[in-house]
């Protein structure tokens, strides 16, 4: 899935500068112009939203979401991948029902022919930042519980290594 992890980083990175250039504009042209760019609070909110699920995906690959493992650090081995496992499912559905809710909100917004305020663009355009987002976050979600239900839980060889999520830590090990 380097792909996907491609993809990935081009919109987080796109994103980010886009809100970044756009944002230090209308804070110039304030100051020298004494106006502002009307339009920038409005793509720079909904920019924020793609940034945001993105960066959820993003963190899913690395496995780097917060979690409490007061549970796990106090059960055996195959209890603690049983609760893992439980997580990623809730996880999925989770994200599979903003991935399916998002679809139905960006076909209600096209329908319906809605506008943004500032600039009367297509509603639908920002609102698809949703379900896109969902999409890779479904997706990292779905690859970590294949290789959760996959690992060995009496073998910490087979654990995935959080630095290089495509590569078990004895794999990184060898590169």
């Amino acid at each position: 899935m380097k792909v996907l992890g491609r993809i990935e980083e081009f919109i987080t990175a796109v994103a980010l500068a886009f809100m970044t250039i756009l944002t230090f504009a209308n804070v110039i042209s304030r100051y020298v112009f004494h106006a502002s760019f009307s339009f920038s609070e409005e793509i720079t909110s909904y920019l924020f939203v793609l940034l945001s699920l993105m960066g959820t995906s993003i963190a899913a690959k690395n496995k780097a979401h917060l979690g409490l493992t007061i549970l796990t650090d106090h059960v055996s081995a195959p209890v603690a991948k049983v609760l893992h496992i439980i997580s990623y499912i809730i996880a999925l559905i989770f994200s599979f029902a903003i991935l399916y809710y998002g679809v139905l909100m960006v076909i209600s917004q096209y329908q319906l022919g809605q506008r943004t305020a500032a600039m009367a663009w297509p509603e639908w355009i920002y609102g698809s930042f949703v379900p896109i987002g969902a999409f890779f976050i479904t997706v990292r979600f779905a690859e970590l519980l294949i290789k959760e239900i996959k690992s060995d839980p009496h073998h910490p060889e087979e654990v995935i290594d959080n630095a290089n999520p495509e590569n078990t830590v004895e794999e990184a090990k060898t590169k």
